[in-house]
């Protein structure tokens, strides 16, 4: 058994199923032995633990809710979740990686890409042979992708692309991008080959979040490529939305496993730390903030939980899964910040994960839809108006 056991005051590891529970203990003993080991060397140098990418393919973990036969798991999305959860407990940019590769680029493929494009890339993808990136957000447009200014232009048998794409995971190591571009003034999803001409990917520096991670800039100067790797499904905005649904639904989850990585750190110094002859653990404000750590995550579990079976049952809304992410994510990003507080000045060491979490999550409040922006798309659903515009 893996060292973490994680917080179930609920009991909610009743409720899983014996496979949920083997593939969660699968990927939480796999980030006790291959991510945490090196994953603070990572973030201190800014770089992403390549060697993950074969052994996170050999236990299924990209695409892991599509298809056998396209080299995927199959695994139900409860089970898929706890993969994130577990993956974000060791760093958010690991579990970045296999949600973009999963969610934002094999998902599109499935979804909305030809037979041929799913038997062509699926595979190679989920074997970790090639590797994927999202372009979505741009300079000028994060909250309205609709805004973009990227944009395909038909030339005999060929789409030619120019434009630029901005925080895009994976981007600068990605043989192949899936790019979001207006065609004839309606958004439309490519294949694009990276290796493509005109194609570059140069990686962003200088962030303080998400270091073990790449983050790149895309652009697009001319790129020419085949009109059969235009996907063919998805029209408009909702091929992206549709596509980020999927991606915040692993967030949801990969949120609790941060959140849930800081809190264990909290209770563990909270009983090891003496001050005035004992443990600070029997302090009321020490304990306060544990309680309402415990709380909070409890509640995020139960979220996510009940989230999971209802788009396994198919009664999952994208307005649903806008009010899990946007809690968690704010879950997980207090927790981090209280924890920091009662570890005292220790709390900013990388002796502890929970600094780097806690800057980790900075950019997870903010990306795959602001915090805000899940706040308007849940108020527009249950008043019926919207505010965006």
């Amino acid at each position: 058994m893996a060292k973490f056991q994680g917080i179930d005051y609920y009991k909610l590891d009743d409720h899983f199923s014996e496979e949920e529970l083997m593939v969660r203990d699968m990927v939480r003993n796999f980030v006790e032995n291959e991510v945490l080991p090196d994953i603070e060397e990572h973030h201190k140098e800014g770089t992403f633990q390549k060697d993950l990418i074969p052994k996170m393919a050999e236990l299924g973990l990209y695409g892991a809710n599509l298809p056998e036969k396209y080299g995927c798991a199959n695994l139900n999305n409860v089970a898929y979740g706890l993969i994130m959860q577990e993956l974000e407990r060791g760093d958010s940019g690991v579990r970045s990686f296999a949600s973009v590769q999963g969610a934002l680029v094999m998902y599109p493929i499935y979804e909305y890409g030809s037979e041929e494009q799913r038997q062509e890339w699926l595979p190679k993808l989920a074997s970790g042979e090639a590797i994927g990136c999202f372009g979505l957000t741009e300079p000028d447009f994060g909250s309205n992708p609709g805004g973009m200014k990227t944009k395909a232009v038909e030339d005999g048998d060929s789409y030619v692309l120019n434009g630029a794409k901005m925080w895009i995971t994976n981007g600068t190591i990605s043989d192949i991008a899936i790019v979001w571009a207006k065609l004839d003034g309606v958004v439309r999803g490519f294949i694009v080959p990276t290796d493509t001409d005109g194609f570059s990917a140069p990686e962003m520096k200088g962030k303080f979040s998400l270091r073990a991670s790449v983050t790149s800039e895309l652009v697009m100067d001319d790129v020419r490529i085949p009109k059969e790797n235009i996907l063919p499904n998805g029209e408009g905005l909702r091929g992206p939305l549709g596509c980020l649904t999927q991606a915040r639904y692993g967030i949801a989850w990969g949120a609790l496993g941060s959140a849930m990585a800081t809190y264990e750190t909290a209770l563990n110094y909270a009983k090891e730390r003496i001050q005035f002859d004992k443990p600070i653990a029997s302090f009321q404000l020490v304990q306060d903030k544990l309680v309402t750590m415990a709380t909070e995550i409890t509640k995020g579990q139960l979220l996510a939980y009940h989230l999971g079976r209802n788009k396994d049952e198919g009664k999952m809304r994208h307005q649903m899964v806008s009010m899990a992410k946007m809690n968690n994510v704010k879950v997980a990003l207090d927790t981090a910040r209280v924890a920091r507080e009662v570890l005292g000045a220790n709390g900013i060491l990388d002796e502890y994960p929970v600094i780097r979490h806690m800057m980790n999550l900075e950019s997870v409040y903010t990306y795959e839809g602001t915090h805000d922006i899940h706040r308007l798309i849940i108020g527009a659903d249950i008043t019926g108006i919207e505010a965006f515009k």
